[in-house]
Formats: C-alpha cells, sequence, structure tokens
C-alpha cells in the first residue's frame, strides 16, 4: 500500500455534507465528504481512515456537473466539486454531532 503524508491528506477532505438524504445513510454507515476535485479514492480512504480513525469498506465518488450562473449581462460557471459517500465497517461510526 501507498505511503501517505498524513498533513497532505488532511486538506483533501474539505467539509462533511449534513443534508436529509446524508443523515439518512449515517443510519447505515455511510457517511457523505465534500472533496477535492484531484483526491482519488485511495486518497480519500486514507484520509478519512487516518482523520476519524475508523475502517473504510468502500469509497463512491461522483463528480457533479459545472452550473451556470449569471451575473447582469456576464456570463459564467460555479466551481467544479467533488463528493464522497464513504461506508464504513459495522460498528465504526463518526461523530459529526458531538454532544448536541
Amino acid at each position: 500500500m501507498t505511503r501517505y503524508q498524513e498533513r497532505d491528506l488532511a486538506d483533501l477532505i474539505l467539509k462533511p455534507i449534513i443534508t436529509e438524504k446524508g443523515t439518512i445513510q449515517m443510519e447505515l454507515g455511510k457517511y457523505v465528504f465534500d472533496v477535492l476535485p484531484k483526491a482519488t479514492k485511495p486518497d480519500i480512504r486514507a484520509a478519512i481512515e487516518s482523520l476519524f480513525d475508523v475502517t473504510v469498506v468502500k469509497v463512491n465518488t461522483l463528480t457533479l456537473p459545472r452550473k451556470k450562473r449569471r451575473v447582469g449581462k456576464f456570463l459564467g460557471y460555479k466551481a467544479q466539486y467533488k463528493r464522497a459517500i464513504v461506508t464504513l465497517k459495522d460498528g465504526d461510526s463518526i461523530a459529526l454531532f458531538p454532544d448536541v
């Protein structure tokens, strides 16, 4: 397995996605994160395992299409982003809401 720099791995994971669908998936052991577009599945796996001290079973990624945005007469695009759905081993969990 490839050795990763833990300092670089922490920068790959941008933020967790908290939506209705994502909250339902959390009960099944799946967590959704925004990641950098250059991040690969092995990088995401290593980053989640090192940051949260859990065992990752599967990583699914999706790159969402860019959306057009208009400001006055100027037409542009929103920045492209990538999401990762991480499935954890049974019994493992990530505390996104610690002691709320």
